[in-house]
């Protein structure tokens, strides 16, 4: 249950038994993080061990989930639910003692909640891929370099390590000694940042676990199209698309999948799959819209920002849940998505929202609108704008 009808007072549910392509968008403040964070917890509630939910997260804001929502436990109550915390198990690329202050371990660990160090493998990223990770074209001499130790080492071996493509650039004969200090200054830092797998192959549908919240906490890295969070994603996003393709056609001759339908949501998706412009994961992402039905992959992304997703991806969406919208642009992005079902143009729709947890709901495949009020959430929501030992009034519904 997402919510209810705000006229009928009925309540509203999303289908999830199939693949579905989610767009959850609003202002900032409008409870787009909110409303993620409730779907999620419907997935986990619902589909138990048959779907993986995983939430690729840039604001480190979602291990919060593993804690109980008591604040609304009255209005949880009128809903017919109580305040509940869902494991969490928060997956972080590189060494977590890195990337966080000890005490903040400390008291993830006190919370509940399992931090487990995220590596992938070399090996998955494509001779393109690397070469986009350092910007290096593939016309000119560094490039070359790069894309040829990439392909030579993914012909003869299924995993390798930067390690062994650092030696390999150091062995190429055909490269010049300034194109090689250069990839090898990139490669060396690469090594640095410990994200990649040096001790064997690490499937990646081994990492992500079902009924639990699995959150890829981006937070700590650096931004970019090109940059460490756009990698995590385009890896990800590469490999389970392969594992569930596999796990699928296990399914059609009746034998056991070894992978559960996946849930891939995206917060600040328009970091990922940018309008106008290439990043790391965008082809990838693009990939799971347009075919991720027929293997049992679903995607959300969440914006404050829908103007600056892709067009390919917002087209490919059948569910939008969107909050209060005011930029131009992101209104009029929004309102290209109108059917004619619809009785009106979306905007209009949007127009009529009045306050925060109100959202238009617009399912393609039913070809239905609903105005609805977002149910509370039962964990513990980690996006307000004051930390809730400041402002312990803090209400999203109020």
């Amino acid at each position: 249950m997402l919510g209810r009808d705000i006229a009928t007072q009925k309540d509203i549910y999303l289908d999830a038994t199939g693949s579905r392509a989610v767009l959850v968008c609003g202002k900032r403040g409008s409870g787009k993080s909110y409303t993620l964070g409730v779907v999620i917890e419907e997935l986990i509630s619902v589909g138990a061990q048959d779907v993986i939910p995983i939430i690729v997260d840039p604001m480190g804001i979602y291990h919060t989930m593993v804690l109980r929502n008591d604040k609304q436990s009255s209005e949880l109550y009128q809903w017919g639910l109580t305040a509940q915390g869902f494991n969490v198990r928060l997956l972080v690329p590189g060494i977590p003692e890195e990337l966080y202050d000890p005490d903040i371990l400390i008291e993830l660990q006190r919370r509940g909640v399992e931090v487990v160090p995220l590596r992938l493998n070399a090996s998955d990223l494509s001779p393109d891929g690397w070469c986009d990770l350092f910007d290096a074209n593939i016309n000119e001499p560094m490039g070359i370099a790069l894309f040829r130790a990439v392909q030579n080492l993914g012909e003869n071996r299924n995993f390798f390590t930067v390690g062994a493509l650092i030696k390999t650039v150091q062995n190429d004969k055909r490269a010049k000694d300034a194109s090689k200090e250069a990839l090898l200054n990139r490669l060396e830092a690469a090594e640095n940042w410990h994200l990649f797998s040096e001790h064997g192959y690490l499937p990646m549908d081994n990492i992500f676990m079902p009924g639990v919240v699995n959150v890829v906490d981006v937070s700590r890295l650096e931004s970019g199209a090109y940059g460490r969070r756009n990698l995590i994603v385009s890896v990800i996003a590469r490999n389970l698309f392969r594992a569930r393709s596999d796990a699928r056609l296990r399914e059609e001759f009746g034998l056991a999948g070894k992978l559960p339908r996946v849930w891939l949501a995206l917060d600040e998706a328009h970091q990922f799959i940018p309008d106008s412009t290439r990043s790391l994961a965008k082809t990838q992402l693009i990939r799971w819209a347009k075919e991720g039905r027929q293997p049992g992959l679903s995607l959300i992304v969440a914006t404050q920002q829908p103007s600056a997703i892709d067009a390919e991806v917002l087209s490919q969406c059948d569910i939008i849940l969107s909050h209060k919208l005011t930029s131009r642009d992101d209104v009029m992005a929004l309102n290209r998505l109108s059917q004619d079902y619809m009785g009106g143009e979306l905007r209009a729709i949007i127009g009529e929202l009045k306050r925060t947890g109100q959202a238009v709901l617009v399912d393609d495949e039913r070809e239905s609108v609903s105005m609805l009020q977002i149910r509370p959430r039962q964990s513990l929501h980690g996006g307000g704008t004051k930390a809730s030992t400041v402002d312990e009034d803090y209400d999203l519904w109020k």
